[in-house]
């Protein structure tokens, strides 16, 4: 039998009312943003799961290609839409997989794409994206293992990003999940 280790990925996630200001605190706390990579996704939910519906305890799946590499992604939502059990893999050819999730039960949703730059930030990983369709976001990301709490992580974080004294609007929804809400 195989063992499998869950996690949870924690997240916080901000729209970036002042792009500069933001990167001038990151640079004064000393976290190094890598150069920006394009992230082509197309999430995917269930049959039967629609915008609206609770995503709490459902399994997503995404496929992204960032830079000719491409990987699968399925997060199950615990108790809120950030904070997720999230497994994923490469896999080498996107348009079987895609063709293999049809056959699982899943059907595509939201095309999200946007360009991504990261760096670290003690235990947490720091995204800066500009989403095509929304603009520019910034999420803070932890690892902690399966049973911790996600709420906790996730005020450890919003306290970190409060701090750097930056204007921004927190989010509750996933990039997805906004796309949508602005295309109804």
């Amino acid at each position: 039998m195989v063992e499998v280790r869950v996690t949870q990925e924690i997240e916080v996630k901000y729209r970036v009312l002042d792009e500069d200001a933001l990167l001038a605190a990151l640079r004064v706390r000393g976290v190094v943003l890598s150069a920006p990579v394009i992230q082509d996704d197309q999430a995917f939910a269930p049959v039967g799961w629609r915008y609206g519906m609770s995503k709490r305890g459902v399994p997503f799946g995404r496929l992204r290609t960032q830079e000719g590499r491409h990987l699968f992604t399925v997060k199950r939502p615990v108790s809120n839409e950030l904070v997720c059990v999230e497994h994923e893999t490469v896999v080498a050819d996107r348009e079987q997989m895609h063709g293999a999730l049809l056959v699982m039960g899943f059907a595509p949703t939201v095309r999200i794409v946007k360009s991504r730059r990261v760096g670290s930030w003690g235990d947490a990983t720091v995204c800066v994206d500009v989403v095509d369709g929304l603009g520019v976001f910034v999420e803070v990301e932890a690892l902690v293992a399966a049973g911790g709490s996600g709420e906790a992580t996730q005020e450890r974080l919003h306290g970190w990003v409060c701090s750097w004294g930056v204007p921004v609007e927190r989010v509750t929804e996933t990039y997805d999940s906004l796309l949508r809400a602005g295309q109804g």
